[in-house]
């Protein structure tokens, strides 16, 4: 099963070995023996690596869980305290990653440090289950309801730009000016960082609908961060997308007395499948890390 699991996630018998630390003639042969015994064809060779057919995937897809549910017993045996090991393959955004996961992630491995961490950045939702995910890191509102998810912390979002940005186009005294305003524009709806053109100011019992608009759309969260530190336009973000900056004041905030909605961060895990123990403790360190800061 061990065997199976690191071929399908490995996408060929030579890292698999690697990682198993074997000769790749071994792992082709158990690869070969397993598929006896089942009966059924698993992967898919070709000259571009390994494929699982559809019987392999869900071979793959049970390995995990009994392999998790086997963690989970030896790190139950061994108690709350103990050092969690094996491969942990988690998603998250790129820019919330780079600025709020990475930096903190030397105490974590420290903490484990028979753990393997695959840290997949990508502000795509993509597929858990096809990818081999044990968890994803996910911002703002999650589209599928069947999914397994903890939200781990609501971060504010807020309207902000550079001083030099201000210093050419004023400040904006209410939510109704701002469509004489260059907004950067994050076109990637539902991946979850805040700055569609859409947004709700709030004061009090007053509400007021914006349309932001701009000449610049990009496709990633970073796209925005360049798009504002380079005077482009103001935003519509998540203060933690922008931390560093508001801090230093490179970039303030506008309209404070106004509301946004908060932005939710998620822990979400492949659906029909428990969370594993090591799923669990990085959900629970970034949360830890966030309530810190």
């Amino acid at each position: 099963m061990r065997t199976l699991v690191q071929v399908v996630e490995s996408g060929t018998f030579s890292a698999a070995a690697r990682r198993l630390e074997v000769g790749q003639p071994s792992i082709s042969k158990m690869v070969a023996q397993l598929e006896a015994e089942l009966g059924v064809q698993l992967l898919l060779r070709s000259s571009r690596g390994l494929t699982p057919t559809e019987a392999g995937m869900a071979y793959y897809q049970g390995a995990r869980r009994a392999l998790d549910a086997l963690h989970d017993a030896e790190a139950g045996a061994r108690g709350e305290g103990a050092s969690l090991s094996g491969r942990l393959v988690a998603y998250a955004p790129v820019t919330f990653a780079r600025l709020h996961i990475m930096p903190h992630l030397p105490a974590f491995l420290e903490a484990h440090p028979d753990l393997t961490l695959d840290l997949v950045l990508d502000d795509r939702n993509v597929d858990l289950l096809e990818g081999g995910a044990d968890i994803a890191l996910r911002l703002g509102h999650l589209e599928d309801s069947a999914m397994t998810a903890r939200r781990l912390a609501r971060g504010p979002r807020t309207l902000l730009a550079t001083p030099e940005y201000i210093a050419r186009y004023g400040t904006p005294a209410h939510p109704s000016e701002l469509s004489r305003h260059q907004a950067v524009l994050y076109d990637r709806p539902g991946t979850g960082n805040g700055t569609g053109a859409g947004s709700m100011f709030v004061r009090g019992d007053e509400h007021v609908p914006v349309a932001l608009t701009g000449r610049l759309r990009v496709s990633a969260a970073e796209g925005v961060r360049a798009g504002v530190l380079a005077h482009m336009g103001l935003a519509v973000a998540t203060e933690w997308m922008f931390a560093p900056e508001l801090a230093s004041g490179q970039v303030v905030r506008l309209l404070p007395d106004w509301r946004l909605p908060a932005m939710d961060l998620w822990a979400v895990y492949p659906s029909g499948r428990r969370a594993s123990a090591k799923a669990r403790a990085l959900a629970a360190f970034v949360e830890s890390a966030l309530a810190a800061r």
